[in-house]
């Protein structure tokens, strides 16, 4: 039977990370310090060292892989505690590229500021990646083996799509039996993320006829007024109701001010709660219909992630997680957000996914990127009581 946490268990583990606050926070540090932004293959290498050796130092840790990953870097699987006969295993996910540039180290230096500790990276989500390895330590620490057996994945391309990462996880979430997957991207608030929209990128060109604006303007078809009325048609699905949103990101075209347009493009970013809105979407701009008969309108693009939806096994799980937070003495919100994570593919796939159960911050993406603290321990103790729980 599944391990029930009770307030001295949920104690224990708690001060497993406290009497490790100085040792997780050096860790963080060097892995923060390791510049690795998406596609920069030294760095993801170099991070993935670090933590890969973190992780080879624990008994409960079965096998460490470094998967090669041509022009990005490397992918780290960890699997720990033993697999029992026919208790499938538990998936923990997070990703080790971030979007800053090398350099930002510079600009952004390492540092703590009262109860902040700052960085590049070091919300979304390198203090993760060290978190969830801390949480086996923990597990191991306290002689708490889960029924199932745990792997944890990280990838080095989740900021630009997981292009990568998506073949790896949909491999391992079919080859074995898996229960759930922990997702350990950044909590803002405090709170777990039971539900996030799916993404869909797009690119509409338009063909228009070009003409004198002055002597002849009739003879012209302008792509630019042509694009101008479907942003509008689009941008109305974000008052639908539903949970459809549509941005165009961004526009070009023409030549000069006295030539009607004949070409003008707009990069589209779209976002959806169900499967249902997502191909109400994707039809609506694939099947996209000229106002002007005279132009020529091309899109072309596709969903990157699918929806995680708020099922009933994704409540249960969530449920789970708010006993072990009780146990810890703190009340666990939960949150349905518009950014998607590399959680959304698994979920596509059936398996139950709670996602946010990183450590509480802010600034994802910006210069006062950061984590708190004293939040380490409670995290640290949700997520290892969690994966004990499954």
């Amino acid at each position: 039977m599944p391990v029930q946490i009770s307030q001295s268990l949920a104690h224990e583990l708690s001060h497993a990370f406290e009497e490790r606050q100085s040792e997780i926070v050096a860790l963080m540090r060097a892995v923060v310090e390791t510049e690795s932004p998406s596609g920069d293959e030294t760095g993801s290498r170099e991070v993935v060292a670090l933590l890969a050796h973190a992780a080879e130092k624990l008994n409960c840790v079965r096998s460490v892989e470094r998967v090669e990953v041509p022009n990005m870097g490397e992918h780290l699987v960890v699997r720990a505690f033993a697999d029992r006969a026919g208790s499938g295993h538990t998936m923990l996910v997070g990703h080790t590229d971030t979007v800053h540039a090398r350099g930002s180290i510079v600009v952004n230096p390492w540092r703590q500021e009262g109860n902040r500790l700052f960085g590049p990276g070091i919300f979304d989500m390198k203090a993760n990646c060290v978190l969830a390895i801390e949480a086996l330590r923990a597990l191991e620490r306290v002689q708490l083996t889960p029924e199932c057996a745990v792997t944890l994945v990280l990838t080095c391309d989740e900021e630009v799509g997981s292009f990568a990462g998506w073949p790896l996880l949909e491999r391992i979430g079919k080859t074995h039996q898996t229960k759930c997957a922990l997702v350990l991207e950044p909590s803002a608030d405090g709170k777990v993320k039971t539900a996030r929209k799916g993404t869909g990128m797009f690119t509409m060109t338009v063909e228009g006829v070009a003409a004198h604006a002055g002597l002849d303007p009739g003879k012209g078809a302008s792509a630019i007024v042509e694009l101008a009325k479907q942003i509008a048609r689009l941008h109305a699905m974000n008052n639908s109701g539903t949970g459809i949103t549509v941005n165009v990101g961004t526009v070009s075209g023409g030549t000069r001010s006295n030539v009607v347009a004949a070409e003008a493009s707009a990069e589209i970013d779209v976002r959806f709660s169900t499967e249902a809105e997502s191909r109400e979407v994707v039809a609506a701009l694939l099947e996209s219909v000229p106002f002007d008969g005279r132009v020529r309108v091309k899109v072309t693009g596709g969903v990157n992630r699918p929806p995680l939806e708020r099922t009933e096994k994704v409540t249960e799980l969530y449920q789970l997680a708010k006993e072990v937070a009780k146990a810890l003495e703190f009340d666990l919100g939960e949150a349905q957000v518009g950014g998607a994570s590399d959680g959304n593919f698994l979920a596509a796939m059936g398996i139950p996914v709670l996602d946010g159960l990183g450590i509480d911050g802010d600034g994802a993406h910006a210069t006062h990127e950061h984590i708190l603290v004293d939040a380490i321990p409670r995290r640290g103790a949700l997520l290892a009581g969690l994966i004990a729980t499954v």
